[in-house]
């Protein structure tokens, strides 16, 4: 008896449990806002763009800094194999005297040699006695007096040499090539975070895809299984029938066959709901294994709003990323015209150093640190180079004409998208108004079918016949429910609205 109860006890707690993990499956349902919320907090890829951003940021910040003055600190040593003498050997220079012209010369009294008189004027002889000029030939003289320089005293220790010196440039004006590389790295910024947005937006787009075409497969699905069971009702009504001996073998083998059939396509249609679940959960970084539901399984889809084109056209141009970013392309090649037209025009840059050495030779020649300041100003101005800087402006300003081109190419291309998404938008609506009355006749048909059958009037096949046009009315407003989600989609997605969900 114990046991007995043992046993309901555990049956009955294994039931609970089996309910409440039901219910929390259950809870685990996700609307296509919350779908589209994971995919954009787990997204790899969104993560990747956003760490662009901060790149083109940080050379934004970057490319300011050449506003700036560059401060920079140098310090060398270097090691001489030999010292630095500035006379080859001892040397005597002669003792003369600075004459009133200011001039070196001497007197008579500070040379040895002779003296004549030529035309009236005293003329110094060599050692042969011949007379000569001193200014030409002063080898010949012979001085009294010499002054010593001994080579020692002449050669400097320079074994071991130090040097640093701290400093800065400041550029004045460079023909405005830091303004408009500042401004190609603002707008490189700026196309990032339209990466950004770009990605957000193709993201929700494959997650708006993967969620309808999991609704439209699990309606499939849940079609199939009332195609199932409708049939699986049938073939045990024709049984009944044989029995009584209405029917025939024949009509049971026609119901199997079409239930056979019925169970193959149940079969893909569990499969297919399970493989479009894993590409969500993927695309939105979830568990692929998981089992999550989605809130809009049991929602039938209605009409899609068709936007006035001339409005669509209008703010497609405005909204669309394609055209921002190459709005900001072209702003790039003006800049890169600009870059190209500075290479006329001079560059200013002023600089200031303090530079130390030891040895110095600010007080004759010591083995001793000193420094001192210095500042200046260059300028360079250019004036000649076969072309080469015509050539490249003209460059430059071509790549601005293509720019400019291709702009008016995509928006000729924006416009022709955004009509042929309203006629989609148009024929989807269309569509799905005439399944709804296709569904309407099919069910009208079904009865029919049904109670002609009954009383004989018509055969098995035509009742069979009944059942899959009825089933393929439900597929075809299936269809044409998620088409209309599609279109409408499509539709967003050309005027460049990123909330495309309603």
């Amino acid at each position: 008896m114990h046991s007995y109860w043992f046993v309901i006890m555990k049956k009955s707690i294994y039931v609970a449990v089996c309910l409440l993990m039901a219910v929390k499956a259950s809870a685990q349902t996700y609307t296509l806002k919350e779908y589209e919320e994971f995919a954009l907090q787990n997204s790899k890829s969104l993560k990747v763009s956003q760490e662009r951003i901060n790149a083109a940021s940080h050379l934004r910040k970057a490319a300011f800094t050449q506003f700036l003055p560059s401060f920079q600190a140098v310090g060398t040593y270097m090691w001489n194999q030999k010292n630095i003498s500035l006379l080859a050997e001892d040397a005597l220079l002669p003792i003369g005297t600075k004459m009133a012209d200011g001039s070196f010369g001497f007197t008579p009294e500070q040379i040895s040699n002779g003296w004549t008189m030529i035309d009236g004027k005293p003329v110094p002889l060599d050692a042969d006695g011949a007379p000569f000029n001193p200014k030409t030939n002063p080898e010949k003289i012979m001085w009294k007096q010499y002054a010593y320089l001994p080579k020692e005293q002449l050669t400097y220790d320079v074994h071991n040499v130090f040097a640093a010196g701290i400093g800065f440039t400041q550029p004045i004006y460079l023909g405005g090539k830091i303004r408009e590389l500042y401004k190609i790295a603002s707008i490189g910024e700026k196309m990032a975070e339209l990466q950004v947005d770009n990605k957000r937006e193709e993201l929700l787009i494959s997650v708006d895809q993967a969620y309808w075409t999991t609704v439209s497969l699990i309606n499939k699905k849940k079609l199939a299984e009332k195609y199932v069971e409708l049939l699986t009702k049938l073939e045990h009504n024709i049984q009944v029938a044989i029995e009584e001996g209405v029917a025939t073998k024949g009509d049971l083998l026609n119901v199997k066959v079409k239930l056979n059939e019925a169970n193959l396509a149940l079969t893909r249609a569990t499969d297919g709901v399970a493989l479009s679940k894993m590409a969500l959960f993927q695309v939105c970084g979830l568990d692929i294994n998981g089992d999550f539901g989605l809130a809009d399984e049991n929602i039938n889809q209605g009409i899609a709003q068709e936007l006035d084109p001339a409005f669509n056209r209008a703010q497609a141009v405005d909204n669309r990323i394609e055209i921002r970013e190459l709005e900001n392309l072209s702003k790039i090649s003006h800049s890169q015209v600009n870059i190209a037209r500075s290479r006329f025009l001079p560059n200013i840059i002023a600089s200031a150093n303090y530079l130390t050495t030891n040895p110095n030779t600010f007080n004759g020649f010591e083995n001793k640190f000193k420094g001192m300041f210095s500042a200046g100003v260059a300028v360079t101005i250019p004036i000649f180079h076969f072309g080469d800087r015509i050539h490249t402006l003209k460059a430059a300003k071509s790549e601005e004409k293509i720019i400019r081109h291709r702009i008016e190419q995509a928006k000729e291309l924006i416009n022709l998208q955004v009509t042929q998404a309203n006629f989609k938008v148009r024929e989807a609506n269309r569509k799905l108004e005439a399944a709804k009355s296709n569904i309407s006749a099919a069910e009208e048909n079904l009865k029919l079918a049904e109670i002609s059958y009954g009383e004989g009037l018509i055969s098995i096949t035509d009742l069979l016949t009944a059942q899959t046009a009825w089933i393929s009315a439900y597929s075809d407003r299936i269809d044409a429910g998620i088409d209309v989600r599609m279109c409408e989609l499509h539709l967003r997605k050309s005027i460049g609205i990123s909330n495309i969900t309603r």
